[in-house]
């Protein structure tokens, strides 16, 4: 038997430790992008979150899953003064996810992003790879596919409180 060593690559990569500030969240704030990366219930999920913020303006962007935000919807997403990003419940959307955040926090946008409990783990951890080791990460109750809109929007109901907490809304 021949054994044969290879090097595998880690997909939380390796940075040159160069460490990325989030910025601070607005204490108020108007505007908020929606990015919607179309996973089934995203679109639910982000609906539930907006009518809990009231009444701001809302910029929904879609993107497909497993892909990153185009340049184009990223520069029309910085246009808000704060974006929300879903859902990461699988590798590579969970991936893409934290690379979109990180793309616009380095464009001064603070983010929050939600993630299945199942994922915020490997996204935390990819966050730190890219040296951001606070990304804003809310967690949602895995699986989310395969449910019905209304169990989605009962798991979106239970992280409101969460949310309403990193943005000190009372």
């Amino acid at each position: 038997m021949k054994l044969t060593e290879k090097e595998v690559l880690n997909p939380l990569g390796e940075v040159e430790n160069k460490k990325i500030e989030l910025n601070p969240l607005p204490y108020d704030f108007d505007q908020v992008s929606l990015i919607d990366n179309t996973k089934p219930g995203t679109e639910i999920i982000l609906k539930v979150l907006a009518e809990t913020l009231g009444n701001r303006e809302f910029l929904y962007i879609k993107k497909p899953a497993g892909t990153p935000t185009s340049e184009q919807k990223i520069i029309k997403a910085s246009s808000s003064e704060l974006a929300i990003l879903a859902l990461g419940d699988c590798g590579s959307c969970a991936s893409w996810l934290v690379l979109d955040a990180i793309r616009l926090e380095k464009m001064g946008i603070p983010t929050i992003s939600i993630f299945s409990d199942h994922f915020a783990s490997f996204a935390r951890q990819l966050a730190e790879s890219h040296g951001i080791s606070d990304l804003r990460i809310l967690e949602v109750e895995h699986p989310i596919a395969g449910l019905n809109n209304d169990e989605i929007e009962e798991k979106a109901l239970k992280i409101v409180p969460n949310l309403l907490y990193i943005l000190q809304i009372p």
